[in-house]
């Protein structure tokens, strides 16, 4: 995925690289050092990458998947075992693989754990050898040769020292692709954002979507901290969901790699063209909720809200709900709304429908003779009122563009927020954009100075 989440690709299968090795090795600033951005959550705490992420990146021409691994302990228990099954999973579908050590710390037992698995697993394998400074620390990584995997490369991912040697190695170890061809434009999966505060549910609906352990799913709010992309299909048809980083309470009091997750959810909004909204139908509409919707707004993305955990809510909560919906969500009362229960698969089917509706709506079009006509009705029918002698008239209205519909209204004078609000709602009703939030803008004609 290009950083400005474009789907230029090259056309033709991908070879995939998977990026393993054991916690706090330094993989996710290789992988940023290979993409040239920052991409990958980079801390210096172990286990920071939970899932296996995958990105798109390119050397000397050529085009390859790269997909970052949580750190790889043979030995792990609980989440940590969850995160080696995920890294075994991605060596299994991975072309080759780039087994990143610490050439500072040598041979582990873990590493040599690992090694035993790569063997198993039949794949080419680069080794990196990792924090590789200076000349001085070049001998320690020769010691490597030890693990039987051929050749060390030795570099720096921090300073980018011998990160080209290293990438020619990793292409040689790739099967040909076609050549990569910059600003190729493919017309790709429809995009979709799943948003909500930590711990709604968010991986667990991805995963019931995939049919698949995809995800490393945890009960300890936040455990994704990557967005992850995956292709889906769904009614027929190829989906690409963005799992988010679970929304923290605000950017600035986050921490360190919880910052860049927040961050990243911002890029994913900003990436897809719907957004499903999880929110958790048991707990109280939040103002962290709230806030995510804001930004989702902001963004001009078609929005979809899904009430998860919908088994355990009662008739009392059901009310209560009601009420919610009816005081909170009065800004985006136009989403589509379902009930679900992503751990069993209830009614996750009606996802597509919802998605479809609001990205119908998202992309509505009028005609410019077709909206003029309805203007000129609301404003006979409904005058904007007199404010200090003077009263505003709409004389022309056009749609410039979709995505979120965006309207340009030529008055010859400033209309109320309110009159903004009702021209809104009475263009919801006579044309539906269910789903997406409309963009209406003033254009106020200067009386010309006699």
């Amino acid at each position: 995925m290009s950083p400005d989440g474009d789907d230029s690709a090259p056309t033709g299968p991908v070879p995939v690289l998977a990026v393993v090795g054991r916690p706090n090795v330094g993989k996710s600033t290789l992988v940023n050092r290979i993409l040239g951005r920052r991409e990958a959550v980079v801390q210096d705490v172990p286990g920071v990458t939970r899932d296996r992420v995958s990105y798109d990146a390119e050397w000397s021409g050529r085009a390859f998947t790269l997909v970052d691994t949580g750190g790889w302990d043979p030995d792990a228990r609980g989440l940590a075992e969850r995160i080696a099954a995920q890294a075994e999973i991605a060596v299994s579908l991975a072309d080759a693989v780039l087994f990143v050590v610490d050439a500072k710390v040598g041979i582990t037992d873990a590493d040599e754990g690992v090694v035993k698995i790569l063997r198993r697993a039949g794949k080419p394998v680069v080794l990196a050898a990792n924090k590789v400074d200076d000349e001085r620390a070049e001998a320690e990584a020769y010691g490597l040769w030890n693990l039987g995997l051929g050749e060390p490369f030795p570099v720096s991912a921090l300073h980018g020292r011998g990160s080209g040697d290293l990438l020619d190695a990793v292409l040689a170890a790739l099967p040909e692709t076609p050549a990569f061809t910059e600003g190729e434009e493919v017309g790709g999966p429809r995009r979709i954002a799943l948003v909500g505060k930590p711990n709604v549910g968010k991986s667990s609906l991805l995963n019931k979507l995939a049919g698949a352990e995809r995800v490393v799913v945890d009960n300890v709010a936040g455990t994704t901290v990557d967005p992850v992309d995956e292709l889906i299909v769904l009614g027929g048809r190829p989906w690409r969901f963005i799992d988010t980083a679970g929304i923290r309470k605000r950017v600035k009091e986050a921490s360190g790699h919880e910052y860049y997750a927040s961050l990243r959810t911002s890029t994913a909004i900003d990436r897809a063209e719907v957004a499903v909204l999880v929110l958790d139908g048991g707990q109280p509409i939040s103002e962290q909720d709230i806030r995510i919707l804001q930004t989702v707004r902001e963004a001009g993305r078609a929005l979809v809200i899904a009430f998860n955990k919908w088994d355990l809510v009662d008739e009392e909560r059901r009310w209560q709900l009601d009420r919610e919906i009816e005081r909170e969500l009065v800004q985006v009362q136009w989403a589509p709304r379902i009930n679900i229960t992503a751990r069993t698969g209830w009614h996750v089917d009606r996802l597509v429908p919802a998605l479809d509706r609001a990205l119908e709506g998202w992309e509505t079009r009028i005609g410019t003779g077709a909206l003029n006509t309805f203007l000129g009705r609301l404003v006979a029918e409904h005058p904007h009122p007199v404010r200090g002698g003077k009263q505003p008239k709409i004389l022309f209205g056009t749609q410039p563009s979709t995505a979120p519909p965006t309207f340009i209204l030529f008055t010859s004078g400033r209309l109320d927020a309110s009159y903004e609000r009702f021209i809104e709602r009475r263009l919801r009703e006579q044309f539906g954009f269910v789903g997406t939030p409309i963009v209406l803008q003033q254009r106020v004609r200067e009386k010309r100075k006699r």
